[in-house]
C-alpha cells in the first residue's frame, strides 16, 4: 500500500522516486490550451545527499537515491564494501548506542547517519522466574530485532552480559532473523516459567576507544529529534520515502504516548508505527472507526480492543476521558 504522509509528496503509482521526490522521465506534457500561458517548467528534483560513517570508526561516506529502509542499508553497505546484513541499526548524529537517537521513520535533511554493524556473538542462558523478562524490543525495518530498553531490577537486568543494542538472533537455537519486533516479543512472553532457555545475541561492533573518538554534533540537547516544521525524509519498511514537514509538537507528543502504550501492551517500541497510528487516529471520529482504520492499515498486529481505545484517547483526548 502506498501512502503519502502528513504533508508528503508522492509520485503517481508506478513512477520512479528518488528519496521520495520525482516524476516519470520523458512523460509528455499535455499540450496547452490555445491562448493559455505556456506551462511552467517542471520543478527540479532535489538531490538529497546524506553523510554516513560506521559507528565503530570509518571514513565519511555519502549516500543518496534510496527510497526505503532496506535500500538505505544497501547504500550504506555499498559505500563501505560490506553486506547489508552486517548492519544491525543506525543512529542519527551520534556514534554511540543511544536508543534515543535511533534512526526511525524520519531523517532530518542535515542528519548524519551512523551505522552499527555486527560485532561479537554471545549465548546467554535465562531462567524465566517471572512473567516479564524486562525487555523492550524494536527492529531495524530490515530483518533484525534488537533490545531497545532493559527494565531496572528485571530478570534481564541481572544478566550483565545482555546490553541495550544487542540483536536477538535466535531463541533456543530457533533463528528469528526476519521476524518483526512484535513477533519476537510474543515468543518471549510465551516461554514457560521456571524453564531455562537460551538467547543468541549479536552485539554492535565497538571501537577500541569510543571516548573522544569523534566530536559531538553542535546541535542542541534535542539532538536526535527532528525539529517541528523542518523538512524531513520519511522512510518506511515498505513503500517509497516521502518528503514531509517534521511533526508538530502535538503529533510528536501523541506519538510518544502511543509508543509508551505499545511498550506497555506489547513490549515493543517503534516510532514509525506510533506515528502511523497517530495519523489514523486523527482521522477517526471514534474508537470503532479507529479500530477499522488500524485493521486496514496494520491488520497483522491484531490490536486488542482495550489497546485501541487507549490509543484513541491518547491522541484525541489526551486530557483524559474516552468515548
Amino acid at each position: 500500500m502506498r501512502r503519502a504522509g502528513r504533508h508528503g509528496r508522492q509520485g503517481p503509482e508506478g513512477s520512479p522516486m528518488e528519496n521520495g521526490v520525482g516524476q516519470e522521465p520523458g512523460t509528455p506534457e499535455p499540450p496547452p490550451a490555445e491562448g493559455s500561458p505556456a506551462p511552467r517548467p517542471p520543478r527540479a528534483r532535489p538531490r538529497l545527499v546524506f553523510h554516513t560513517q560506521l559507528a565503530h570508526g570509518s571514513p565519511t561516506g555519502r549516500i543518496e537515491g534510496f527510497t526505503n529502509v532496506k535500500e538505505l542499508y544497501a547504500k550504506i553497505a555499498e559505500v563501505f564494501s560490506i553486506s547489508p546484513t552486517e548492519i544491525l541499526f543506525c543512529t542519527l548524529n551520534t556514534h554511540k548506542v543511544d536508543m534515543q537517537k535511533l534512526l526511525g521513520g524520519q531523517i532530518g535533511l542535515e542528519d548524519f547517519i551512523f551505522a552499527h554493524v555486527r560485532g561479537e556473538t554471545k549465548e546467554v542462558e535465562v531462567t524465566k522466574t517471572e512473567d516479564a523478562l524486562g525487555l523492550t524490543i524494536t527492529d531495524n525495518g530490515a530483518g533484525y530485532a534488537f533490545i531497545k530498553r532493559i527494565k531496572d531490577g528485571s530478570i534481564i537486568n541481572r544478566l550483565q552480559t545482555v546490553s541495550v543494542g544487542d540483536s536477538i538472533e535466535a531463541i533456543n537455537d530457533q533463528t528469528i532473523v526476519g521476524c518483526r519486533h512484535y513477533e519476537v516479543a510474543r515468543m518471549l512472553r510465551e516461554l514457560p516459567r521456571a524453564q531455562p532457555f537460551t538467547l543468541r545475541l549479536v552485539q554492535p561492533k565497538k571501537a577500541f576507544d569510543m571516548i573522544g573518538q569523534r566530536t559531538r554534533s553542535s546541535k542542541c540537547p534535542g539532538e536526535g529529534r527532528v525539529a517541528s516544521g523542518k523538512e524531513t525524509l520519511r522512510l518506511r519498511a515498505q513503500g517509497p520515502a516521502t518528503l514531509e514537514q517534521g511533526p508538530s509538537p502535538f503529533e510528536e507528543e501523541a506519538a510518544r504516548r502511543v509508543d509508551d502504550l505499545l511498550e506497555s501492551y506489547m513490549g515493543i517500541r517503534d516510532s514509525e508505527l506510533a506515528s502511523t497510528m497517530v495519523e489514523v487516529a486523527k482521522g477517526s471520529p471514534g474508537v470503532t472507526q479507529l479500530a477499522r482504520g488500524l485493521d486496514s492499515v496494520l491488520g497483522e498486529f491484531a490490536f486488542p480492543p482495550e489497546f485501541v481505545a487507549e490509543v484513541w484517547a491518547a491522541v484525541c483526548h489526551p486530557g483524559g476521558g474516552q468515548e
